[in-house]
């Protein structure tokens, strides 16, 4: 019996999957418990309109990304952080993407989660730096932040 997976079924099936199953598997197990439905002609039809909607909205957020990954690479974008530092340009502490991301929320009204934000350690020292950026699994942006003397 062909069904189509509501859910992922361990060992079985992803969500949205069509596959064929065992008829008593099928009517005893997946569809009593809402793991899966039928796959009819009518059901499949709605799997494909769901799945070309799906991959009309990945589109569009793919495509924020690069917007927003120009914007952040483009001529004179930078974020300022202001630190206490010492006279040898070493800061007093650190600069972690916590901090980066609230600036760029306060400079530029673009909110970023800290997560995205991947730097490897954190600012210690004066001056620009570039932090990369995961806007989105294709998109990865150069971020400029300016750290100065408070």
């Amino acid at each position: 019996m062909k069904v189509i997976f509501l859910e992922d079924v361990k060992g079985k099936g992803k969500k949205g999957e069509v596959k064929d199953v065992a008829v008593g598997y099928a009517q005893n197990f997946l569809i009593k418990k809402g793991l899966a439905k039928e796959a009819t002609s009518q059901s499949l039809s709605e799997l494909k309109g769901k799945e070309k909607a799906k991959a009309k909205e990945d589109a569009e957020i793919l495509e924020e990304a690069k917007q927003l990954k120009e914007k952040f690479e483009s001529e004179g974008f930078e974020v300022i952080i202001k630190s206490k530092a010492g006279e040898d340009g070493r800061l007093f502490g650190s600069i972690p993407s916590k901090q980066v991301a609230d600036g760029l929320q306060k400079q530029h009204k673009i909110k970023v989660d800290k997560r995205k934000i991947e730097m490897e350690q954190p600012i210690k020292s004066l001056g620009y730096t570039t932090v990369p950026v995961k806007l989105h699994k294709e998109v990865v942006a150069k971020l400029r932040v300016h750290v100065v003397v408070e």
